[in-house]
This record gives C-alpha cells, structure tokens and sequence, in this order.
C-alpha cells in the first residue's frame, strides 16, 4: 500500500553549489518508482508516496541516487506525513507571541542516544532557545537564523546524527500542500 511521505534535502541550491534542478529531481524520484511527485521550493522538499513504510530505507534509496546522477552526495531524512503533522502540532514555541519568522524546525535523520540529547540540553544558548522531541529539535531564533549557534552542524556534532532546518513557513507550506494531496 502506498503511503505519503516527505523527503528533506540538505544544501541543495546554495550559493549557485550543488545544483539540483527540481524538474531533474522530480524525474529522478519518478525514475525510482514513487507515485505523484511533487517539489516545493529549491532547497529540496519533495512530497511523494512509497510503497514501502522503512523510512531510512527511502533515504539511503534517494541519497544514492542523488549521488549517482548529479554527482555529490546529498544528506536526506525521510518522514511520514502524519509525522509532519504531529510535529507542528505540538511546537512549543508557536504561540501568538512569537513571530513565526523566529520559528524552525531541525529535523533528525534517526532519535538520538539519550545522553546526548541531555547533555545538548544542559548547554544555554540564549536568546535562542531549542526543545528536543521525537527526532526533532524546535527552534526560537529571536534574530537571525543563518548567526545562531544552533545550526545543523552543532546538533550533528553534539547528537551525532543527520540534521536538516526548515524556517516555520516552510513547515506550514508543506503540510498545506499534504492536505492538498
């Protein structure tokens, strides 16, 4: 039975590097046997149903994809789109009070070793704030986000797992093009 899921590319289309056209992209996920296709933006979120429901299967099968017809290697997290909702759902800073341009999402390619996770927590990185759940850590950037310290590259360090960030908008503009789908 096929099933909705999302895929979240990493460093895609920066900077004029490592370009992947969306067009080329949608082709390749077709190419690979997933049904209805769809892109959102340039820095790679596709929408897509899969027959299968091992989500780190699917990411290692797009990964190795990526690598062979555009030449790099792209990290990639995998989600179900009931996950998506869930998430949004209960992001403990999205209240009327905060701006949603200070809200992200880090999503995590698999749940963390649990000390880790305590030993990331006990560290202060204020004004910015972060609250770890399932896989994936919300994010309070009072400022801007490309100067917090809480980027993908400390949670990679600190967590020792694949991390990739979407701005809230992004996140709310996926699960609108779900419930489209």
């Amino acid at each position: 039975m096929s099933e909705t899921k999302i895929a979240l590319l990493r460093g895609i289309n920066v900077g004029g590097h490592r370009k992947v056209p969306m067009a080329e992209l949608r082709q390749l996920m077709t190419d690979l046997g997933f049904d209805h296709v769809k892109t959102y933006i340039q820095s790679g979120n596709i929408i897509f149903n899969a027959d299968t429901e091992d989500t780190v299967q699917l990411a290692e099968k797009i990964q190795k994809a990526i690598l062979e017809h555009f030449g790099f290697e792209v990290p990639v997290i995998c989600l179900e789109a009931a996950r998506l909702q869930h998430a949004i759902k209960n992001n403990p800073f999205a209240t009327a009070s905060t701006p949603i341009e200070n809200l992200h999402l880090t999503f995590l390619s698999e749940t963390p070793e649990e000390s880790r996770v305590t030993a990331l927590e006990a560290m202060d990185y204020a004004p910015d704030q972060f609250r770890y759940q399932n896989a994936w850590i919300y994010l309070n950037i009072p400022g801007k986000y490309h100067k917090t310290k809480l980027s993908n590259a400390l949670f990679e360090k600190k967590l020792k797992v694949s991390a990739t960030t979407r701005n809230w908008k992004t996140v709310l503009k996926l699960s609108e093009l779900l419930q489209a789908y």
